[in-house]
């Protein structure tokens, strides 16, 4: 992290906003936050930046909006990307399955295949143990997710590129 630039997904959830407030002591040289979520990217981004002397950089936006991923990640120059963007509450994502599939998996599949097309170093996808064995749409999406940063992974070493997609 020392030294590197971070971009994470979902940096107004509560995992992404645990995982900033760890990753902005880490010292890294950019921290660029990125959420759908106004308010609580707002509120991350101040509690961080109170106590940091690097960039802190606020992004507005959806992990499913390809161009503006896209630009975040090969102008900011990302060494790491920590993929925190999901829906992870079940029950709304059962009454709301295309949403969930639309957010959690092409939001996935955008955000890895511009990290591998801009020269991301490493890309980390927090997921989570619903994904194991999926008895839900919720965990199936994750599963997914999983699938896909596998794939670009393989790719990344079937060309000899070292990267760390997992």
């Amino acid at each position: 992290i020392d030294g590197r630039v971070i971009l994470v997904t979902g940096a107004a959830g509560s995992i992404g906003s645990a995982l900033a407030r760890t990753l902005a002591k880490l010292n890294p040289a950019k921290l660029i936050l990125m959420d759908f979520n106004e308010y609580g990217l707002y509120q991350i981004g101040r509690d961080i930046a109170a106590n940091t002397p690097f960039p802190i950089t606020h992004i507005l936006g959806s992990v499913t909006d390809g161009a503006l991923v896209r630009r975040i990640l090969c102008d900011n120059r990302v060494d790491t990307v920590y993929h925190c963007a999901a829906f992870k509450h079940v029950s709304m994502v059962e009454a709301n399955c295309v949403e969930g599939a639309r957010n959690n998996v092409l939001g996935t599949w955008t955000v890895v295949e511009a990290a591998y097309d801009c020269g991301v170093t490493n890309f980390i996808l927090i997921s989570s143990d619903k994904a194991v064995r999926p008895a839900s749409v919720m965990g199936a999406t994750k599963r997914w997710s999983e699938f896909i940063v596998r794939h670009y992974g393989t790719r990344s070493d079937n060309h000899g590129i070292e990267r760390n997609f997992a």
